[in-house]
């Protein structure tokens, strides 16, 4: 494990586009390119403006994401877009050619589907209750809009050698192959985000670019701090699953895609499907906290029968 420490500069120069900057972890990888000195282009649906409608209505904006960016180093640059819509996302490339040129960072982390997905009480459903409108948009937010911005933006990415693509998505190829994930819909959406990762890093590597499936663990989002009415700063006071004490910010899948970013070997991981977690130990980053949470470790002791596990072993 090699050691970490912040360098406000890593990637100054360097262009980013997190595409579904607005919250989550889009908002976590865009704060921590800020934090590198990127430029970052933070893109989504959810804007001041509010003249495109979000599947959410939640009051975090790309403008806000793009002050933090800016607030933390970077340099931010909010776009409102809907990535569900061709002609969108075209335009957005057109913009990013003309006032860049170029895109050394693809972010796709565009979701959108976390209130169609539905709660506990309604995971485990079979596939002929569930509601079929509800389920294909949930694989059209989280699938169509991921090949939509791939296709209209990877050509800015590998007109020189040196490309990152990041796809984020919910659990890695090897934990997904053999776990069911919440509903039949649910399930495929993930599975295919890691698969995209393959797919499109054995069409950039003749280009020199790389793609990497990154999933965090369990997420202190905005939706999350609020379903269990805590903030960043009391999180631990959560009345919560014993899990929840190996949770992350945001700021720690961030802080992977620098990692990558700024590994002038990342070709070795092309085509891969890793936890920021398993990056962290790679790369000897840290969270917010100064520590290194595994909640996917933690949960797979627990599934193995684990006795009496503590969480705090796994932060």
């Amino acid at each position: 494990m090699t050691s970490w420490c912040l360098d406000p500069d890593a990637l100054r120069g360097r262009i980013a586009v997190v595409a579904g900057a607005t919250r989550g972890a889009g908002r976590g990888i865009a704060a921590a390119l800020g934090e590198a000195g990127a430029t970052v282009i933070c893109s989504g649906r959810s804007s001041r403006g509010r003249s495109l409608q979000s599947d959410y209505d939640r009051p975090e904006t790309v403008e806000e994401t793009a002050e933090l960016v800016t607030s933390l180093g970077g340099h931010g640059i909010p776009v409102v877009v809907d990535h569900l819509e061709a002609a969108q996302v075209k335009r957005l490339a057109d913009q990013i050619r003309d006032a860049h040129g170029h895109i050394d960072i693809l972010v796709n982390d565009i979701w959108g589907a976390e209130q169609l997905k539905g709660g506990p009480a309604e995971w485990n459903t079979p596939l002929w209750q569930l509601d079929l409108q509800k389920g294909l948009r949930i694989l059209r937010l989280a699938i169509d809009t991921h090949l939509i911005t791939s296709h209209h933006l990877l050509p800015l990415l590998i007109d020189r050698p040196g490309g990152l693509l990041v796809e984020v998505t919910d659990g890695t190829t090897d934990y997904n192959a053999s776990r069911y994930r919440l509903s039949v819909f649910y399930d495929l959406a993930k599975v295919a985000v890691n698969r995209l990762a393959f797919s499109q890093g054995h069409e950039l590597a003749p280009h020199g670019a790389t793609a990497v499936a990154i999933s965090p663990g369990w997420l202190r989002s905005e939706m999350m701090l609020e379903n269990y009415k805590v903030t960043e700063d009391n999180w631990r006071t959560a009345a919560a699953p014993p899990g929840f004490a190996v949770s992350e910010s945001p700021r720690y899948v961030g802080r992977a895609v620098v990692a990558l970013a700024t590994d002038p070997r990342r070709e070795r991981w092309n085509q891969r499907s890793m936890t920021s977690a398993q990056l962290a130990v790679e790369y000897g980053f840290t969270d917010l906290d100064g520590s290194r949470p595994d909640v996917w470790r933690y949960s797979q002791t627990v599934e193995d029968g684990g006795q009496d596990v503590d969480p705090s072993d796994y932060r």
